[in-house]
């Protein structure tokens, strides 16, 4: 498999912190990348000159909803708007319940919506479930 890496777009440290030690707990060593808003995923993956190709692509982006700057709303949808980087699955990954976002959200392009469980025992479960589906299970086009 070509190198990857997690993107994980998460505004909240104590969250950042908490999926940090979810991977770790599963044993994962996959490279995990965090950025605390919209914008600096946008920079992230746009800007050339902070790209770098060692690398590789992100396997997945795991976007939280409600970010400062530019809210996942937006960044799901310049993401699938863009011909390099549309077919990269994006994992929602936030407390919003709303069947409007949820609905919108797949209008945009997520590929996944998911709901952040709230015990720690339960993220642990659902980081593993997401990581060894984007990763191990489905096959994504290059």
């Amino acid at each position: 498999m070509s190198q990857f890496y997690i993107l994980i777009a998460e505004d909240d440290a104590d969250d950042r912190f908490l999926l940090q030690t979810a991977f770790d707990e599963c044993g994962f060593k996959d490279k995990l990348i965090f950025v605390q808003n919209g914008v600096e995923l946008i920079d992230h993956l746009f800007n050339k000159t902070n790209y770098n190709s060692d690398m590789g692509w992100p396997a997945f982006i795991m976007l939280d909803l409600n970010m400062p700057k530019k809210d996942g709303r937006e960044v799901l949808k310049e993401i699938k708007e863009n011909q390099d980087f549309k077919k990269t699955p994006i994992v929602v990954f936030t407390t919003t319940k709303n069947t409007n976002d949820i609905k919108r959200c797949y209008e945009l392009g997520a590929n996944s919506y998911v709901v952040k469980p709230v015990s720690y025992d339960e993220l642990v479960r659902v980081v593993a479930y997401i990581r060894n589906y984007w990763i191990s299970v489905s096959s994504i086009p290059t």
